[in-house]
């Protein structure tokens, strides 16, 4: 008889071996293209809220949170104990687009989080990931519109396959892609540290925003009317960039009058985020297309897109998805959107960001390698710079990314797991559970000023 994999006696022996051992064998299986144990050299054991522990029993602080999945957090009880309750309920796991309870459920709950409580939206689920959701939302606009043309902006991330990366601003992941998409057009996204016009502050943001406005208007601009703009209101692993209120209403108004299909990419800004629980709120639009995941499945594989009803034009089965039907992704996501919500977290999330981002601007006096700090609620970024050198026009020092990394590798050695993001990974991003106190906050500022130290920066 064949032994049954027992994961009670995994779960039992995470404590033995080292990181080295783990992160060699991790080598040896997977592919080259893995990116984080490059980065965060651990094998986590366990995690529970805003810490992980490896295999060696070494502790962090994880202002990562799975890219800003985890909304409350690791191993949350409300989350485990719906994962527990679905699998003693007998429903099934997988069901495709077929219902149940569970999901009529959460696509009830879910509508009304959306603008006018989703009464002018329906859902469609996609495959689990947001890129899957993303390559849905395109498909969906240039079949509504009978259009094939996409504009999108620099500094936009919307994920790594066919479409959504024809649409990602990162160049890199491209470079070894022949054929991406056809008929993408990028245009400049608003920077408050580093004006794509060269130009800066407010004058900067209305410049940006005629050109854009000009572009569709001027029949001699070469560039045919699209079926769709994509853009995310917070930038994420753009570096953690936010739009100007003013810029995005008037995107949202130039769309509607052309009939361009608007699609918003709230995957990592979604759900409570930014203080509210979408990004594009700040500015007081509504979407014609919402694109949501990471948060939703409440940890796990789960994406939706928000569609507004008129845009419906899928004939049944022209978009499927195998694992559309996640119900565990669902009584997760259920639990965590409905606990947001109900604890009123995005005004914690919002006092807690204005407090860090004053927090980091003192300590940027004192360190100017920190060159800016930006973004919203929980989701902020701190461009590393090189004060002693010369800056631009706007008053912006050359970026260094050099430093950037050393300070990611500083942190970790100090017990912190952040990302990098931005133009060369130039910016430190934190991305935390929701859920992180006053008391964890003031545990990170302690231990990145350690890093800022340990990396031979000393304070003016």
């Amino acid at each position: 008889m064949t032994d049954k994999v027992r994961i009670d006696t995994l779960v039992a022996n995470t404590s033995n071996g080292n990181n080295e051992t783990y992160l060699a064998r991790q080598a040896e299986f997977e592919s080259n293209v893995r990116s984080y144990p490059r980065k965060l050299p651990l094998a986590i054991a366990k995690a529970q809220g805003v810490w992980i522990t490896d295999v060696e029993n070494n502790q962090y602080l994880d202002c990562l949170a799975g890219a800003g999945t985890l909304a409350l957090g690791h191993n949350h009880p409300d989350v485990l104990q719906s994962i527990q309750s679905v699998i003693t309920s007998g429903l099934p796991l997988h069901t495709l687009d077929l219902t149940t309870p569970l999901k009529d459920q959460f696509s009830e709950y879910l509508l009304s989080l959306l603008p006018g409580q989703g009464k002018e939206y329906c859902l469609q689920f996609t495959g689990p990931s947001g890129a899957d959701a993303v390559e849905a939302a395109l498909k969906l606009a240039k079949k509504y519109t009978g259009r094939s043309g996409v504009i999108s902006f620099s500094g936009g991330y919307h994920g790594m396959t066919h479409g959504a990366l024809a649409v990602t601003g990162n160049l890199g992941p491209k470079e070894a892609v022949n054929g991406m998409m056809p008929e993408v057009q990028f245009m400049p996204y608003p920077h408050e540290y580093r004006c794509p016009l060269g130009i800066g502050g407010e004058a900067g943001v209305k410049a940006l925003t005629y050109y854009f406005e000009n572009l569709i208007n001027d029949v001699e601009s070469g560039v045919r009317k699209p079926a769709a703009v994509i853009l995310e209101a917070l930038q994420g692993e753009g570096g953690a960039n936010p739009a100007p209120a003013e810029w995005l209403q008037r995107i949202r108004k130039v769309t509607q009058e052309h009939g361009i299909v608007l699609i918003l990419d709230e995957v990592q800004a979604g759900f409570c985020r930014t203080g509210k629980q979408f990004a594009f709120e700040h500015a007081g639009i509504e979407p014609d297309i919402i694109v949501m995941s990471k948060a939703v499945g409440g940890s796990l594989p789960l994406a939706v897109l928000g569609i507004k009803k008129e845009m419906d034009v899928w004939s049944p089965g022209h978009h499927t998805g195998t694992f559309r039907g996640n119900q565990l992704a669902m009584a997760t996501g259920l639990t965590t959107i409905k606990y947001l919500k109900d604890n009123k977290i995005a005004d914690k999330v919002a006092a807690q960001g204005e407090w860090l981002k004053s927090k980091l601007a003192e300590m940027q006096k004192r360190f100017p390698v920190i060159g800016n700090v930006r973004g919203l609620g929980l989701m902020i970024g701190m461009e590393i710079v090189k004060p002693n050198e010369a800056p631009d026009h706007m008053g912006s020092y050359p970026a260094d990314p050099e430093l950037s990394a050393l300070l990611q590798k500083k942190c970790f050695e100090a017990g912190v797991i952040l990302e990098r993001g931005g133009r060369n990974g130039t910016v430190l991003r934190l991305l935390p559970s929701l859920l992180i106190t006053n008391d964890e906050l003031g545990i990170f500022m302690d231990k990145f000023e350690q890093a800022l130290i340990a990396a031979g920066i000393k304070p003016v």
